[in-house]
């Protein structure tokens, strides 16, 4: 039984539990599961994780955050810039090369459309690793994964709570994004 076969009869088997509705994604990405090399996806994720380092590190300094909101994004921001590292080790470990860090645009010039952005692109980040963790072959790298999407979740989170929002925007289960659904959303904050 191959990868993309076994997700599809998880998925088929919890949908038969949960419902079509909650695992639908799942069933999409398990027919795509072998299109993409681990060190693809790994690329893609360094360039997110770049994308959030720079978003914390320098655009929350440019528009005067305060108390609560700028704790967190100096801890987000330390904690993106572990995840850039931990990726970038592994492309290098894995033979691959990784990506450069690319120029961002953020469209943010006060506290509250930074948090309102950083919300956004917090939720797009765990869409992003949860569509793209089932087409990981490695086993320690889907754990390396998983240990990253609960970080980000986790981000979201504090800030849905710090700004009002839902913590859980997509109730039970989160919705796993394609990689097109990701550059959709990301390609006008990449120069």
């Amino acid at each position: 039984m191959n990868r993309a076969t076994f997700i599809l009869r998880g998925a088929m088997a919890a949908g038969a539990t949960f419902g079509l509705g909650a695992v639908a994604p799942f069933v999409s990405t398990a027919f795509a599961a072998d299109a993409t090399s681990d060190l693809d996806i790994l690329n893609f994720a360094l360039t997110l994780e770049y994308l959030e380092t720079n978003f914390y590190q320098v655009k929350a300094k440019a528009v005067g955050l305060t108390g609560e909101a700028k704790a967190l994004a100096a801890m987000f921001g330390a904690q993106e810039a572990e995840h850039v590292s931990a990726l970038t080790a592994a492309i290098k470990s894995g033979g691959g090369t990784p990506v450069k860090m690319p120029t961002f645009v953020f469209p943010v010039t006060t506290a509250a459309t930074f948090l309102d952005l950083a919300y956004t692109v917090e939720n797009l980040g765990v869409g992003a690793y949860n569509g793209a963790g089932p087409l990981l072959k490695s086993k320690a790298l889907l754990g390396a994964a998983g240990s990253i999407v609960q970080v980000e979740a986790r981000h979201a989170a504090a800030i849905g709570l710090l700004t009002g929002k839902s913590p859980v925007p997509n109730g039970g289960f989160d919705k796993p994004l394609t990689k097109a659904q990701v550059l959709k959303a990301a390609g006008p904050l990449i120069k």
